[in-house]
């Protein structure tokens, strides 16, 4: 008896959280397509009833953290992106720019966790990549109290203030300057936001 397409929509969706932590935990070239399946508890051949290639998967994977871990981490953070307004994002700034993100490996946005494996890899993947600066960015601009060319501008400085900042506190692991750097990109990033 074929499975049904809600059961097949499922299969779907829990190897690609599969491979959406993998990757965080190694990045895309050392995960193979039989490490994903096996986390998943699932088959290699069963891979390719949703997928043709570990690029395709890749994409997925960054893309899903918008609407999947993303989402939890809003809601567990107290970002609510329907209520913009500057409380949402310092509450934005406070969580993304926090010890616990920074040390959830498995949960990270994939912004920190996979920047030089997103710049080697297609356009595609590239493009979920650009869509989840994209949305950090409009929650930014859209809670700043701003409007136009200075709204935009200082929303992407935010961006760039949280992902880089996480970035480099998380190329310096379990280290004080990994915390300062953190740190002081919060309390930075919160400056720009009462000015």
């Amino acid at each position: 008896m074929p499975y049904s397409a809600e059961h097949k929509q499922q299969t779907r969706a829990k190897i690609v959280e599969s491979a959406r932590i993998l990757f965080n935990r190694h990045g895309f070239q050392d995960v193979t397509i039989d490490m994903v399946m096996e986390n998943a508890g699932l088959t290699r051949g069963g891979f390719y009833n949703h997928f043709k290639t570990k690029e395709q998967l890749h994409h997925a994977a960054v893309s899903s953290f918008l609407h999947g871990r993303g989402a939890e981490w809003r809601k567990d953070a107290g970002v609510d992106p329907g209520s913009p307004g500057e409380d949402m994002v310092r509450q934005m700034i406070l969580g993304y720019l926090s010890s616990e993100h920074l040390g959830d490996i498995d949960g990270q946005c994939p912004m920190i966790a996979l920047p030089s494996d997103i710049a080697r890899s297609n356009p595609q993947v590239q493009t979920s990549y650009s869509e989840l600066l994209q949305a950090m960015v409009g929650l930014f601009e859209n809670g700043i109290g701003k409007r136009g060319r200075e709204a935009r501008q200082q929303a992407l400085s935010m961006a760039a203030l949280c992902v880089g900042g996480m970035v480099i506190a998380k190329s310096l692991p379990d280290s004080e300057l990994a915390e300062e750097v953190r740190d002081a990109a919060q309390s930075f990033a919160l400056s720009q936001l009462a000015g």
